[in-house]
């Protein structure tokens, strides 16, 4: 029996949600990115909220980065040798969870694993990959190939 993935539709961002959304990915705060593109930090806020909603309707940015990444609706991270990156398990297991806009206690639960080891594993993660926020996070981890266009399709089949 063979398995076929149903197609995601083709998503295009505006240029400013296009831009919001790419400079969270970087690091960046709302504010700063607010600043930095001369607009009001609720108007950032809204070209972001429209974005999650074109990008399946993710709540989360790091969701929203993930599913950016993969349809291709904002541009993609440099990759990076994933062999110069050591993740144990515990922090591998959750990239594909962050990905999805998990908060720490589904994460836990889909894990079965208790909740603080799960947030001390998210913040060496963090500390692993150099992320700033869990966008950044996203970001990081594609570039060093932990998650991937394949992973994110797959939960958004």
């Amino acid at each position: 029996m063979t398995v076929t993935a149903t197609p995601v539709a083709k998503v295009t961002l505006g240029p400013r949600e296009q831009q919001v959304l790419e400079r969270l990915a970087d690091g960046d705060t709302l504010a700063l990115v607010a600043r930095e593109l001369r607009i009001r930090e609720s108007t950032a806020s809204g070209y972001l909220k429209v974005a999650k909603h074109k990008l399946h309707g993710t709540n989360e940015t790091a969701a929203a980065v993930a599913v950016g990444y993969a349809i291709e609706a904002i541009s993609r991270p440099p990759l990076l040798d994933p062999e110069t990156l050591f993740l144990p398990r515990e922090q591998r297991d959750i990239v594909p969870l962050v990905a999805q806009g998990m908060a720490a206690w589904q994460m836990a639960a889909e894990l079965g694993r208790p909740i603080n080891d799960v947030r001390a594993d998210g913040r060496r993660l963090l500390v692993s990959l150099r992320a700033h926020n869990r966008a950044h996070l996203i970001s990081r981890a594609w570039q060093f190939q932990v998650l991937t266009a394949g992973q994110v399709m797959a939960w958004l089949s």
